[in-house]
């Protein structure tokens, strides 16, 4: 199993009572690995100016799957999703 993240963009409007009914989904089937929704915040640097942050990330959403296919299927009733929104689906690889 390989974890993923999903990253969701600001870029449209989502009912916020659709959340719990996803996460439920992704919880019974075991797959939900935590999330959040993503606050104001810097960007810094040891020395010379920092780049801006990413404004337009809204939230993550943490799942593990066999592979980037099956992650993929986990959009469905993703709000963001859903509403025609932007989702990165990024692999988290191991370090161990």
């Amino acid at each position: 199993m390989a974890d993923f993240i999903f990253l969701m963009h600001d870029d449209c409007d989502v009912d916020d009572n659709a959340w719990e009914p996803y996460l439920r989904r992704l919880r019974e089937i075991g797959s939900f690995q935590g999330g959040s929704a993503i606050g104001d915040g810097i960007c810094a640097r040891k020395s010379g100016a920092p780049t801006p942050i990413t404004a337009h990330l809204a939230g993550y959403i943490r799942v593990n799957a066999d592979n980037l296919e099956k992650a993929k299927a986990f959009l469905a009733g993703n709000p963001v999703f859903e509403a025609g929104g932007t989702v990165e689906i990024r692999e988290l690889p191991r370090a161990d």
